[in-house]
Order: structure tokens, then sequence, then C-alpha cells
């Protein structure tokens, strides 16, 4: 199979919308590449570490990434298996409409001051909504937009986003505890665990990724599990099936938890996204 291939789900004058999968093969950091456009990038599988001269972020599926256009940056894969994110390219006109001054450079090309944001809960429905009602071929383009749309302006909002700030040391260390979390979803990692992984005591790992990321590093790991169930509810008929293979200890933790986070159970988000 080919390093990297990309599927379009969405083509108009407003977005683009693409599905992107990568092998992730290169564990070192890649030759450069570069964005032809400026895109919001959503990962909703595996993990990957984007490079941008000396700064760079984990790309896993609580986080929205952003490519300018014509900045080369290098990716590499410490996690095995891969990834695929969606792709979401929105007219230059819009961008400007919907993203916080705040967030942009100045100067004449748009262009991001950052390379990513936390989303929030909802923000991960809707792009998973987004991406099943595309593949299914279940959504007509002026309702795949306005919902596009929304989610842009979801994953940018001040109110709806969090924006990781701490010293290069504590950032680094953030990044090496989230990549032990998306290695193995299903593992109810302990505390002491992770804290091996990346060679710091628990008690100043929970400090400081608390401080990172603006909430507890198991509610972290319990997001990334739940995107990961969004991602694969189309897959799966036998919901107790999946809670397990995701590490939760039966069907109903699972759906108690997806509702309280997502604000409606397994089935019924199935229903809403594949309307089966």
């Amino acid at each position: 199979m080919p390093e990297f291939s990309a599927q379009t789900l969405l083509r108009s004058p407003t977005i683009t919308i693409r599905d992107v999968y990568c092998q992730g093969s290169c564990s070192p950091q890649s030759a450069e590449e570069c964005a032809t456009v400026t895109e919001l990038v959503f990962p909703y599988r595996g993990a990957y570490v984007r490079h941008l001269g000396q700064d760079q972020a984990v790309a896993e599926a609580n986080q929205v990434l952003f490519f300018n256009a014509t900045e080369g940056y290098r990716v590499s894969h410490p996690v095995p298996g891969g990834d695929a994110t969606l792709s979401l390219a929105v007219s230059q006109p819009l961008l400007y409409e919907l993203a916080p001054p705040a967030l942009l450079r100045d100067g004449a090309t748009l262009a991001f001051r950052r390379l990513s944001l936390r989303i929030d809960a909802r923000t991960q429905v809707l792009m998973a909504l987004l991406r099943h009602s595309l593949r299914q071929n279940l959504a007509e383009p002026l309702e795949a937009e306005s919902l596009a749309l929304t989610l842009v302006q979801r994953a940018l909002g001040p109110r709806t986003t969090h924006a990781a700030g701490a010293s290069v040391g504590r950032q680094r260390l953030v990044d090496r505890a989230k990549l032990v979390l998306a290695s193995d979803l299903s593992r109810r990692w302990t505390l002491a665990e992770v804290g091996a992984e990346v060679r710091c005591s628990p008690v100043y790992l929970t400090q400081v990724f608390q401080q990172v990321e603006g909430q507890p590093l198991y509610r972290y790991q319990l997001r990334l599990r739940l995107a990961r169930a969004l991602d694969l509810l189309a897959q799966y008929d036998d919901l107790t099936a999946l809670s397990l293979d995701l590490g939760f200890s039966s069907h109903s933790h699972f759906s108690a938890v997806f509702r309280e986070v997502y604000g409606r159970t397994p089935s019924q988000f199935r229903q809403s996204a594949l309307r089966r």
C-alpha cells in the first residue's frame, strides 16, 4: 500500500474536505513537506508528531492542527500503526470571518500563529458526524458545508478550545505522555506506569499535565478512547465488543461515559451519524 493516500469527500467553492491516511512507516523525521493550502487537520486515528522548526505538536484525536500554506514541516511517527485525519481547507475569505484575529499572524497572507489547539467533546462529535455522513453518502452538499463551517467555528472558538501554555521542557514532557497514552488505548494505564515511561514522578506528571492541558491525565485518556469509539462505531454491530476492545469494563460503563461526554449514547450517535 502507498505510504500516503487521500480521498476527497467534498469539494465546493466554500470548502474542500479530504480523508487522509498515512501508513506511518517513518519513525524518524520525514523529509520536509509543505501544504499547498491552509488547512485545519483533525486526527481521528493513531498519532504522529509534526515538527516546525524548533516547535512540535502531537497530532491525536483531542487536537486540531493548523497547516499553513507554503510552510515547510516534518513528520515523525513514534507510535506504530499509522494515522488517519480529516482535513478541511476553507476558502480564505470565509476563514478570515471564522478565525479569531488572535489566532492569526499579521500579514497579507492568512496563517495561523499556533500549531494546534485542544478541541472539546462537541467538536469531536461534529467531526465524526461530518466524516461518517460524507463517507456513507448521507449528507447533501449544503448540509455537509453547513456542518463543516460549524465544525471550523467551534474548533477555533476561544470558549471551546484550549491553548497549551508552558515552558518547552514541560510541553515536551506532556507530549511524551500523550504518545504513551496513544500507543495503547485499551490499556488500563496507572500513573506509575505512565510516569516510568516518561521518566518522571507520578505527582510531577499529574501537576504538569493539568497545567499544560487544562485537564487531568485520566480525563485526557478517556477522551482519546471515546474519540476512537466515534471512529469505530460504523464497524461494530456489537457495542459490547467495542467497549471491551477499547478497555472499558463493560458495555454499561462505556455507554455511561460516552453519554456523559457526548450527550448521547453510542446507539444514538450511530443512528444520527449512520442513520441505522
